[in-house]
C-alpha cells in the first residue's frame, strides 16, 4: 500500500473526512499580469542518473535503482514559498487553508509554547513528538500564542498538497514532478549524496538545516536554528537553489509509489496516474541520521494531500513556452 506516513511528519490518515477545498479557479490572477517565471532558474533539463543504490537509502521507500532519467527544461523557484508571498496569495484571495479549515495541526513538541501545550489532548501515537494543536496554521505555526511577524523570510508551514496547489494556480506556477525536484537538488552533481556533495559537513560547516543532537529530546541547535531557517540562511546548490536539503519537506506534483519507476517512462515521468499520498522531498528541520536521514538527495516520502506539519512547506515550477 502507497499511503506512507512520513517518517518524521504526521499525517492525516487517509479515508478521513476530507475538506472540499476551494475551487481553484477563483484564484488565477489576472492574464494580463506579470510573466510568473520572473525570478525563476530556467533549467535546461537533460539526462541525469536519478535515485541511489547507497545502504544509507530506504529501500522500503523506493528510492532505487539508479536510473538514466531525461526532462525537458523547465523553470524553478530558487527558495521555497516564503510566509510572506503565501501572505500575498491569501490577501488577495481570501483562500482558506486547510488547516484552518479543519481547526487544527501537527506541532513538533518542542517547539509548543507552555500556554498552548497545556490545552493540548492528543498526540499522535506512533510518533508522540507531534502534537495536535487547536489553532495552528500558516499564520500561527506553533499554534494561537504565536505568528509569523518576524519570519516573513522563513518558508510558509502547514500548507497541504491541496494548499500548495492552490498557490500555484494563483501565481500561474506547478509544483515540481518528482524528476525536476532532485535534478534540480542535485545542482549538477552526479550522484552525489547532498547537493554540495559527499560530507554532510566539509570542514566542519553546516549546510543546511536539520536536527542536531538527540531526537526528539534535545536539539542543541548548533546550526543557529531550532525550528525552520529563512529560506536563504545557507549557500546554494550549483543551479542556484537553497536549502533543498532540510529546513522543510518539500510537495511535488506526483503520487506516491515504492516500485512505479520501475516500469514507468524514464522520460519527463510524472508518477501514477492516481495514489493515496503525494511525493515529499527534501527532509526538513527535524531529519536526523539516527532516525530519519531523508535530507539526502536522492530520500524521498510521502503524506496525504490534505495532511500538514510545522515541517512541510513546497516550492514551485513553470512550463519552458515556446
Amino acid at each position: 500500500m502507497d499511503n506512507k506516513p512520513a517518517c518524521c511528519s504526521a499525517g492525516r490518515p487517509a479515508g478521513s473526512e476530507v475538506i472540499v477545498a476551494q475551487n481553484f479557479d477563483n484564484f488565477k490572477k489576472d492574464s494580463k499580469s506579470s510573466d510568473p517565471t520572473v525570478g525563476m532558474i530556467r533549467l535546461e533539463g537533460g539526462t541525469f542518473l536519478m535515485g541511489t543504490d547507497n545502504q544509507e537509502g530506504f529501500p522500503e521507500d523506493g528510492e532505487g535503482p539508479v536510473r538514466s532519467v531525461t526532462l525537458k527544461p523547465f523553470y524553478i523557484d530558487p527558495c521555497t514559498v516564503t510566509n510572506a508571498e503565501f501572505q500575498a496569495f491569501i490577501d488577495a484571495t481570501g483562500y482558506k487553508t486547510e488547516a484552518e479549515q479543519f481547526g487544527w495541526s501537527f506541532v513538533f513538541h518542542l517547539l509548543v509554547p507552555p500556554e498552548t501545550a497545556k490545552k493540548v489532548s492528543q498526540v499522535v501515537q506512533k510518533t508522540p513528538w507531534w502534537w495536535n494543536v487547536e489553532g495552528a496554521s500558516w499564520k500561527h505555526p506553533e499554534g494561537p500564542e504565536s505568528s509569523i511577524e518576524a519570519r516573513p523570510d522563513h518558508p510558509v508551514v502547514h500548507v497541504s498538497w491541496n494548499d500548495a496547489m492552490a498557490y500555484c494556480q494563483w501565481s500561474g506556477k506547478r509544483l515540481p514532478t518528482e524528476a525536476e525536484w532532485e535534478y534540480a537538488a542535485r545542482g549538477g552533481l552526479v550522484q552525489k549524496k547532498y547537493p554540495w556533495g559527499d560530507i554532510l559537513k566539509p570542514e566542519g560547516k553546516h549546510m543546511c538545516n536539520i536536527w542536531q543532537g538527540k531526537f526528539p529530546d534535545k536539539n542543541n541547535a548548533s546550526d543557529g536554528y531550532q525550528g525552520t531557517a529563512p529560506v536563504r540562511a545557507f549557500e546554494p546548490n550549483g543551479f542556484g537553489l537553497y536549502q533543498v536539503s532540510g529546513n522543510v519537506w518539500e510537495w511535488c506534483s506526483d503520487w506516491f509509489s515504492r516500485d512505479y519507476h520501475l516500469k514507468a517512462s524514464t522520460t519527463d515521468p510524472q508518477g501514477p496516474s492516481a495514489g493515496q499520498a503525494r511525493v515529499m522531498r527534501g527532509g526538513s528541520y527535524l531529519c536526523h541520521k539516527s532516525y530519519c536521514n531523508r535530507y539526502r538527495v536522492a530520500a524521498r516520502t510521502a503524506n496525504t494531500p490534505d495532511s500538514s506539519t510545522g515541517n512541510i512547506g513546497f516550492r514551485c515550477a513553470a512550463d519552458v513556452r515556446s
